[in-house]
């Protein structure tokens, strides 16, 4: 092992220490607070990120700083010890002499020894947490972009006076990782337009889609190999944006094949455009059971067949005298923190049955938390009997 140079002042002189062997420890003359200099411990599997700058803290001044790597998030907590810790900096650091020749013609220590610049009384220590996305959503919903969009931009002479975020804007607001804010955006069904994420209002994404069914009839399209520069195409001379033609096909459906000349087929899907319909209907209030399922199935495409299953997360059912009546209440729209999510739950509802409970809370993503541990801490359960669905409520 090397030796610590007789004239070593720095954290060499400790690391360099020899078994058995022992040197002096002193104050450094800039000892103090230093209150810029805070200890991190690191899991193994995050060095790598930190050391080679992969890493980011983000929040605003009013949030408490999270970091974050490119695919998962990390809440910071402060961690006192009974035992501090001394900060002894490198030697080759600039508030130290510049090299041990310099430190013996200054006369200041002609032995090896560690100058103690901060004593650490903690560490702040790592947490992964779950991305705090429920910001996003209010961003993007702040200006959905409607059918009078064009218009009003030239109205307006542009966008200054929109609130319009750009990926930069996102990342600099939303406490969540690269990976995690994209993955947002998706479930939020968010499309970039003039470099700007945006969320496109439902009665906009009606009329695009009313006007794709009805042109898949007209050109004799098959609805499970939809043809997206006939789509687009078609769309696009209906008044639509290329964007937003391309978008209707992402929302309502998923790729089935992409040909080596960049064409691509879609295949819509079932289930996204039967909840659409569903959604379009409920949205002025509710309806009785009967007549609610009959409109539906009259509005589906044919071909399509619907089902109520498909609507899990999306409506609530109560009985009134004799009659059923379903109602809008979708998962999307509810927050994604666990508190918050199941307060609102409870007051929809005090009680709530396990298969009406849990098409609401299984899409919860809490790191190191599992769903019957969400269910232990935030619900009371109750089973009268063994063969009785178990009911929940607030804890």
């Amino acid at each position: 092992m090397e030796q610590p140079h007789p004239g070593c002042r720095g954290a060499e002189a400790v690391l360099n220490l020899q078994p058995s062997s022992s040197i002096s420890v002193s104050y450094h003359p800039l000892f103090g607070p230093h209150d810029d200099l805070i200890l991190l411990e690191v899991d193994e599997k995050l060095l790598p990120h930190v050391l080679h700058q992969r890493v980011t803290l983000r929040g605003q001044p009013d949030e408490d700083a999270v970091l974050c790597t490119p695919s998962k998030t990390y809440g910071i907590k402060f961690v006192g010890t009974s035992n501090s810790a001394f900060l002894i900096p490198p030697s080759g650091h600039s508030i130290l002499c510049e090299s041990s020749e310099d430190c013996n013609e200054k006369g200041h220590i002609q032995q090896a020894s560690a100058s103690v610049i901060k004593v650490a009384l903690g560490s702040m220590e790592l947490v992964e947490v779950a991305p705090r996305l429920d910001k996003l959503r209010l961003l993007l919903l702040e200006n959905p972009y409607r059918s009078e969009e064009a218009l009003k931009f030239e109205d307006l002479g542009g966008t200054e006076n929109c609130k319009l975020y750009t990926w930069d804007d996102l990342v600099g607001k939303v406490q969540a990782s690269d990976d995690e804010l994209r993955t947002g955006l998706m479930a939020l069904s968010a499309v970039e337009i003039d470099g700007y994420w945006r969320i496109v209002d439902e009665e906009y994404m009606d009329k695009i889609l009313m006007a794709l069914l009805p042109s898949s009839v007209l050109n004799d399209w098959s609805l499970n190999a939809l043809n997206e520069d006939e789509v687009v195409s078609v769309l696009v001379k209906d008044g639509f944006p290329q964007k937003l033609a391309h978008h209707c096909l992402s929302v309502y459906g998923s790729k089935v094949d992409e040909g080596v000349d960049g064409s691509c087929l879609w295949r819509l899907d079932e289930r996204r455009v039967c909840v659409h319909f569903a959604r379009e209907i409920l949205r002025e209030g509710k309806r009785k059971m009967d007549s609610f399922m009959e409109e539906w199935k009259r509005r589906i495409p044919e071909g399509m067949q619907a089902s109520f299953d498909m609507l899990e997360g999306e409506v609530l059912t109560e009985k009134l005298g004799v009659d059923l009546w379903v109602r809008a209440f979708s998962v999307s729209a509810l927050p994604l923190t666990p508190a918050e999510r199941f307060s609102v739950l409870f007051k929809e509802r005090t009680k709530w049955e396990w298969k009406d409970l849990q098409p609401y809370i299984r899409d919860l993503k809490v790191p190191g938390l599992s769903l019957e541990g969400l269910l232990l801490k935030y619900t009371r359960r109750t089973q009268p009997t063994l063969e009785a669905e178990p009911i929940f409520s607030a804890r």
